[in-house]
């Protein structure tokens, strides 16, 4: 049996001609908090079907926690929390209702004191009709919903869609908090800023292709940076940086912006002879290291 979370081989579907995954091939380990990233279209929410056998691959396989994904497919279930990316309730029932209801599919095996914590975290008022809740409170129900049970791995497709940004941060800490416990988060998204402070490593999905698996460090330290020099007069020519192995992406009166790859010390020699009123430097955001994923893939 795999020691790995969620392993996948070769993994492909299509419909018809369109090929919406192809040729997956992912290891991911227990305890690991996993980001699968891409716009949409790009096979996201269909490789988290395929995992739980709500599709059929066309070739390849998977398996998660070892247990074949077609084969063994109500194991996997049993052991997996999921949060589809467009939840559906059932609107007649109260949160406290739901909840019981997925007690119940779980055998029992819910912690009723526990979930009342994470309601309380998520500030969900369980008392009310799914069909009276914001979409907001819906995904904090849905991801109730996906913890219950403390299941060892937690497939979530675009988590904290809906979710203002304090609440995103509160799910963002409850994630964490499980996989520190053991349980394995692997979660879609197109949203680089939850990744960023919530991942070890991200697969960039494209078109159905896996083109990188990185963890995030690597993938930042790596990348460009931006360097923003402010001068006493007016900036100079961009001549004056031919040499210094910066590309100029913006330019005003007396301010320059330039992307940098490497070693800053070239560009400070070229800005030697100039008066320098201010430099500073920033780290390229994972949504710009994304797009530029993309734009290499796209030249190919």
């Amino acid at each position: 049996m795999s020691d790995a979370a969620i392993e996948t081989c070769g993994l492909t579907r299509s419909f018809g001609d369109q090929v919406a995954l192809d040729h997956l091939d992912l290891r991911i380990e227990r305890g690991e908090i996993f980001g699968f990233l891409g716009p949409n279209g790009a096979g996201k929410s269909t490789t988290i079907r395929l995992l739980l056998d709500f599709l059929r691959p066309t070739s390849g396989s998977a398996s998660v926690l070892g247990f074949d994904c077609r084969r063994e497919s109500v194991e996997v279930r049993r052991r997996t929390g999921y949060l589809p990316g467009e939840l559906r309730l059932y609107g007649g029932l109260t949160g406290n209702q739901t909840v019981a209801l997925f007690t119940g599919l779980r055998d029992g095996r819910v912690d009723p004191a526990r979930a009342k914590r994470m309601a309380a975290e998520l500030e969900l008022d369980l008392t009310k009709k799914a069909s009276s809740l914001s979409k907001g409170n819906r995904q904090k129900l849905g991801v109730l919903l996906a913890l219950l049970g403390q299941p060892e791995v937690l497939l979530l497709d675009e988590p904290t869609s809906g979710l203002d940004p304090l609440v995103q941060r509160v799910v963002w800490e409850m994630l964490r908090r499980e996989a520190e416990h053991g349980t394995t988060v692997f979660f879609s998204s197109h949203v680089m800023s939850e990744v960023e402070v919530t991942c070890e490593r991200v697969g960039i999905l494209r078109a159905g292709k896996l083109v990188a698996v990185e963890p995030v460090t690597t993938l930042k330290g790596r990348s460009g940076r931006h360097v923003e020099v402010s001068f006493a007069g007016t900036a100079p020519p961009p001549a004056v940086f031919t040499a210094a192995g910066v590309r100029e992406i913006r330019r005003e009166v007396s301010t320059l912006e330039f992307e940098l790859a490497g070693e800053i010390d070239p560009l400070l020699k070229a800005l030697a002879p100039y008066h320098v009123v201010d430099l500073r430097t920033e780290q390229a955001t994972l949504d710009e290291i994304l797009l530029h994923y993309y734009e290499k893939e796209a030249v190919r």
